[in-house]
């Protein structure tokens, strides 16, 4: 009982140290960047639909950190109209972006191989300014998520920061959304309690 004991602990630390080392920022692309400014790009989500004004999770996020953050989100955007506009991440000398892009592509039934090129393009096209990317996640589906393990595997290929599925536990809980696809304010906060601790230790 006593090896075994010392087996399970010994395993404990190694699944530890894993998670340490991989996850590190040591391990992310451009970390630490250059660039000058915060950027989140994206769609709805990121501008703040539906939530009162100051209450998106960019602009709570914002007083949280003390940092400003430039809110480039679109209502409407897929990852096709995003790759149209990167022009403006990149004139704002980034040094590290958010992006929140698929959801639109879903509602729109875009091809996903279509939706995550995209992004694949979205995310090199940034790490060759030399930003540090985080990239976050959202549900492709209502009854069944067609994106599960897609966001994942995109930012271990390109070793981005990564924050999964930002609307986990929000859909259908009427108390956290306004409508259907977007948060209220409430909502919106869990968001940001999220995203803060991974943009906290990218900004350290």
């Amino acid at each position: 009982m006593k090896y075994f004991s010392l087996f399970l602990i010994g395993i404990a630390v190694i699944a530890v140290a894993y998670v340490l080392f991989f996850n590190s920022p040591n391990k992310i692309t451009n970390y630490p960047s250059d660039g000058t400014t915060i950027v989140a790009f994206g769609d709805s989500l990121v501008e703040g639909v539906g939530s009162s004004a100051g209450n998106d999770f960019v602009s709570v996020l914002e007083r949280e950190l003390g940092e400003p953050i430039v809110n480039l989100g679109v209502r409407g955007d897929t990852t096709t109209d995003a790759l149209l506009r990167l022009d403006q991440v990149l004139s704002e000398d980034p040094k590290i972006v958010m992006v929140l892009l698929g959801g639109n592509d879903y509602l729109q039934q875009i091809p996903k191989a279509e939706t995550f090129a995209n992004l694949n393009q979205i995310v090199t096209t940034i790490h060759d300014s030399g930003a540090v990317v985080i990239l976050l996640g959202v549900r492709g589906g209502l009854l069944r998520d067609e994106y599960q393990g897609d966001y994942q595997d995109l930012a271990q290929s390109l070793d981005t920061a990564y924050v999964p599925n930002v609307l986990d536990g929000l859909f259908g809980n009427s108390s956290l959304m306004s409508d259907a696809v977007h948060p209220n304010d409430a909502g919106y906060q869990i968001i940001a309690d999220k995203v803060e601790p991974v943009l906290r230790e990218l900004l350290q």
